[in-house]
């Protein structure tokens, strides 16, 4: 059996670019190739890979690689 997961905590490449206030999708594209510790996709869909926005958030704060991280409006 699968991870679970809230489906309002999932994220793809835009949702990380705009949450974490990037200038750019490449960002995401190059930490995923360049840092191993980048957290894994929990899933791959055709629009390309989701991501559990804490996994995101709790890396980008620990590594201190976001520019400008901001919390998901609630």
């Amino acid at each position: 059996m699968g991870r679970k997961v809230d489906v309002d905590e999932l994220v793809g490449v835009t949702e990380i670019v705009e949450r974490l206030d990037l200038k750019s999708k490449q960002a995401v594209r190059s930490w995923r190739s360049r840092f191993p510790d980048f957290p894994a996709p929990v899933a791959h869909l055709a629009l390309g890979p989701v991501w559990a926005w804490p996994d995101i958030e709790t890396w980008a704060l620990a590594t201190g690689n976001p520019r400008g991280h901001r919390r998901k409006a609630t």
